[in-house]
């Protein structure tokens, strides 16, 4: 009694009781913010406010000469968005020819480079191999190899009288003229059969100013080629990312799986690529980046020739704003490549995503707490 008397007054004179650790709380988020405020300032000032920059010159016409950010800068507002969808001419059908190549680009790189990643891995990570130091050596220095450096030897391989045509020489097989040829490889198999030409059907029509046939012909064999650099290139990289989530895959349920009799593809299909699904997202997800972003490979091997078959958006947009002076177009293209790699990549994240059943779906039903009312 006597205690709580002497509390009261001194509780009723100090006003009310302050919280216990808010002042140590408010000292932490200061000195939290004081600590990546450096990395913020910089990230400001040389990735957002780029960015910005460039969104408010893909609504200008500006043409490259004197400040985008002046009143004599025409102001055309989506203007240089419309053209690439709506309106027929030059600049729509030249980015969709881009974007149908990148599809096909994105369809086989990006399926094959992580097959062959998850297969190199599994090699490497065999406890039975001798030398691993030298296979994961050798998978991986093409990965830290220019890419400037490799896609000249690559031309040098894909040449007419190249090592790749002399190879399939050996084998009765004429190669094709990889960097002259524009037909598609759907056209390529046809005209081996005696179809030559495009299909009365598919020859006409098509959305976005480009015919079916056009969508449908398959990627060039100037185009296979590029493929095939960036596959034997990126592969290495990915290999490594494999190669650590399957190190930390407990070697117990391998072994517990081969006593229960499961064969090795079992055990591959039910522990391993469960353990390592979170990777395989982030290779998938690395890759579907980077395939969008083609860039260096296209500009040294073959600059979208021939007849525009290894034209890339990113490409398309350097030499719209850089070479054509239009750079309010090609910054319209690149943020338009950037709404679709975010769109695939959130696509990509709903069909990887972990479905966890006992989380209730929103306004289906709540799941019951034991012992207690439903929340």
């Amino acid at each position: 009694m006597a205690t709580d008397a002497l509390a009261a007054p001194a509780t009723a004179a100090g006003g009310p009781p302050r919280r216990p650790g808010r002042g140590v709380r408010s000292n932490e988020n200061v000195a939290g913010w004081l600590f990546v405020a450096p990395v913020l300032v910089i990230l400001g000032l040389f990735l957002l406010l780029p960015i910005l920059m460039a969104l408010w010159v893909s609504l200008t016409d500006w043409n490259g000469q004197g400040s985008p950010f002046t009143g004599r800068v025409p102001f055309v507002g989506a203007d240089n968005y419309t053209r690439l969808f709506t309106e027929d001419g030059l600049a729509r059908r030249d980015f969709m020819t881009s974007i149908r190549n990148n599809l096909y680009y994105v369809a086989i790189v990006v399926p094959v480079q992580t097959a062959l990643a998850l297969g190199l891995a599994l090699v490497v990570n065999n406890r039975m191999l001798r030398g691993k130091g030298f296979f994961r050596s050798a998978f991986y220095f093409p990965s830290v190899t220019s890419s400037v450096a490799i896609s000249v030897v690559f031309l040098f391989l894909f040449a007419n009288s190249g090592a790749v045509n002399a190879l399939l020489g050996v084998f009765g097989i004429s190669g094709p003229q990889w960097f002259a040829d524009s037909r598609g490889v759907l056209h390529l198999l046809l005209g081996a059969v005696g179809l030559d030409t495009a299909p009365a059907a598919l020859a006409d029509g098509g959305p976005f100013g480009l015919s079916w046939w056009e969508w449908i012909s398959g990627p060039s064999v100037a185009m296979i080629s590029i493929i095939t650099l960036v596959v034997w290139t990126t592969s290495g990289t990915f290999m490594l990312m494999f190669l650590a989530a399957l190190q930390n895959v407990p070697v117990a349920l391998d072994e517990a799986g081969m006593l229960d009799g499961a064969s090795r593809w079992q055990r591959f299909r039910y522990v391993t690529l469960p353990m390592i699904k979170p990777t395989m997202f982030l290779v998938l997800t690395l890759g579907l980046i980077g395939s969008w972003q083609v860039f260096d490979q296209v500009y040294v091997m073959s600059q979208g020739e021939p007849a525009k078959t290894t034209l890339t958006p990113a490409y398309l947009s350097y030499r719209t704003a850089f070479r054509d002076f239009d750079y309010g177009s090609g910054a319209a293209i690149s943020f338009v490549l950037f709404l679709i790699i975010i769109v695939f990549t959130v696509l990509q994240r709903r069909m990887l995503a972990e479905r966890d059943t006992d989380v209730p779906r929103r306004g289906r039903w709540r799941r019951r707490v034991p012992g207690g009312s439903s929340s």
